[in-house]
């Protein structure tokens, strides 16, 4: 049974028709009837379909009847192709054997293309190249064969050219699939070892789990433990995706497929544990995931504080689907009780708050987005910190070193000089440029304060959307960087702070209080805006108070009549302007977001 299983993942830079390829699997093998068929079928959520992305990593289980009459099953993963979301395709990788790595012929090989094969050959799977779009008039295998062999290092000779549209070839590539690809390394008669890869929440089933089976079988009715937390679970459910929901009686060693245990703790299982029988216990758990960790953290809060403990459950529940998530409890003196999150990326902090605002109805705010700095105190401590109100005196501060990402940007030729100058705006050391034919390989170490704030929309825009970006921590270093502080009527407002490079402080201040002046509203006083470090005020603005014409009753008469009335709304405007609030909108931290 475990010869005829072939367990793969697709991986592919964003765009380059992963999700189109899949579809046309799983209809030549029957999957789904032709009438259940869709676009982007195993793209569930409505943010993949309308921005045309995977985010979430999906798996399927189908069977293919090969030329010479064999059934062999394939359990193959669809997984994202953003740099944001790499995490997702290593856990994807963690459960496979083989790796199909798709390549857009009218595009060639990406940044990201090099970042999922390099993951795929270093956890030791074997990689089939696959040549897709070929039925474009751009289309140019020849020359993506040779990118292949010299910026990957993997042999194309025989590399596979389909088209996942028309599904030219599609046939060529599954009989490539299950002869190149090997089966499963497991045996069915050692004791249960099954490796959580997913995990998501139902509101009626509980926590529902993706697993790995790599040794033994997992049967309905099995006592279960989870060997980290060492908790007990009886199996009420199990099964695969064709992608429909098929229950099962059993999953065996080499399969793919899901189980419910009735787990209403969204706690209680972690992606990345050993699931083994309490009767017949395995020695060791399996190898987990690399703890991945966050490279932007931003607080987010509900609008409305009735609301915090449904925010705090769809946390719970998302982090269960994504644990690259991290959260924990953060109080602003201006928005209240929040959480500050961690991400992985500026587009994973943007899928998180559409899901948070779809899926459980949720009104937030975000603030600024800002990286982890390492600060040497003069005592010779290293604090980490991750949040700029909790930014230290200056006089206890020794040093402070700001995370360095290592980038490697791909773009055609013509866009050299354009992305050197970005990335020397943006604070750059370059260290590499190697020429590929018609691509060239540009390698930067850039400050991660710089990358998260529309580093990648900026390369998209000086090179018309051809250049693709991949990066990664690479170290800390020494920074002249300050704490920034915003003050509304002298008053700080903790959830605007951010710590900024002292080169960028005069720009940004005064980009920041022009954008706040347009989208805060007018009040009954006026509303004093600066930008201070410390005590020193860099940039002020004033938002002008809205007046009520007192003197449209005076039809004339003494003058001190009209001064007797300016100087009584004078002084209702100074007791307002004591006791008022200021309404800071939704929009004023969304286009703080926005600033370049």
């Amino acid at each position: 049974m475990i010869n005829y299983i072939r367990n793969f993942s697709i991986i592919a830079h964003i765009d380059h028709g992963k999700s189109t390829i899949s579809d046309r699997l799983i209809q030549i093998c029957g999957g789904l009837t032709k009438r259940e068929m869709s676009d982007q079928v195993l793209d569930t959520m409505d943010l993949e379909k309308e921005r045309g992305i995977t985010i979430k990593a999906q798996s399927v289980s189908i069977i293919y009847k090969s030329k010479n009459k064999k059934k062999f099953k394939l359990n193959f993963i669809d997984t994202p192709g953003h740099v944001n979301f790499s995490y997702e395709v290593s856990r994807s990788l963690s459960a496979c054997e083989g790796a199909i790595l798709v390549i857009d012929t009218s595009q060639g090989v990406e940044a990201q293309t090099l970042a999922n094969c390099y993951t795929a050959i270093d956890m030791g799977l074997k990689v089939i190249p696959v040549l897709n779009k070929i039925d474009l008039p751009t289309s140019n295998p020849n020359q993506v064969k040779n990118e292949i062999e010299d910026m990957i290092g993997i042999s194309a000779k025989n590399a596979i050219q389909c088209s996942g549209k028309t599904g030219f070839g599609i046939n060529d590539l599954l009989e490539r699939i299950i002869s190149d690809i090997p089966h499963p390394k497991g045996s069915i008669n050692k004791p249960l070892q099954a490796l959580i890869i997913d995990s998501w929440f139902d509101n009626y089933l509980g926590v529902i789990s993706l697993v790995c089976i790599k040794n033994g079988t997992l049967k309905k009715g099995l006592r279960i433990k989870i060997m980290s937390t060492q908790n007990e679970y009886t199996v009420e459910s199990i099964g695969i995706f064709t992608p429909k929901k098929i229950k099962k009686s059993k999953l065996q060693c080499g399969e793919v497929g899901w189980i419910i245990c009735g787990i209403k703790n969204v706690n209680a299982i972690l992606v990345g544990d050993t699931i083994t029988s309490l009767k017949n216990p395995a020695k060791n758990s399996l190898p987990g995931f690399k703890k991945i960790k966050p490279q932007i953290y931003a607080g987010i809060f509900p609008v409305s504080s009735n609301q915090y403990h449904v925010f705090q459950d769809a946390l719970k529940k998302l982090s269960l689907n994504d644990s690259s998530l991290f959260y924990e409890v953060e109080h602003s003196s201006a928005l209240g009780f929040g959480f500050r999150c961690g991400f992985l990326g500026l587009l994973h902090m943007e899928i998180i708050q559409s899901r948070l605002e779809r899926e459980y109805n949720l009104n937030i705010i975000s603030t600024t987005p800002s990286v982890t700095y390492k600060i040497i105190t003069n005592k010779n401590n290293i604090l980490y910190l991750d949040n700029p109100s909790k930014f230290p005196e200056n006089n206890i501060i020794k040093e402070l070193q700001e995370p360095i990402a290592k980038c490697n940007i791909l773009s055609p030729i013509k866009y050299v000089g354009n992305i050197i100058i970005l990335c020397n705006k943006k604070r750059g050391i370059q260290t590499n440029l190697v020429y590929h034919n018609r691509q060239v390989s540009i390698t930067y170490e850039i400050p991660m304060s710089e990358i998260v704030l529309n580093f990648f929309d900026n390369l998209k825009s000086v090179t018309s959307g051809y250049a693709s970006l991949e990066y990664d921590f690479y170290k800390f270093k020494k920074t002249d960087s300050v704490k920034l502080d915003i003050l509304i009527n002298h008053e700080r407002i903790d959830s605007l702070s951010l710590i900024i490079h002292r080169s960028n402080v005069k720009n940004y201040s005064d980009n920041i209080i022009q954008k706040m002046k347009k989208t805060i509203p007018r009040h009954q006083f006026d509303i004093i805006l600066q930008a201070a470090i410390g005590n020193k005020i860099i940039t002020r603005g004033t938002i002008k108070q809205l007046r009520k014409n007192v003197l449209a009753k005076c039809y004339g008469g003494d003058i001190s009549r009209k001064k007797k009335l300016l100087q009584k709304q004078k002084k209702g405007k100074k007791r307002m302007k004591q006791i008022g609030n200021i309404n800071i909108p939704q929009e004023t931290f969304f286009s703080i977001l926005n600033i370049k």
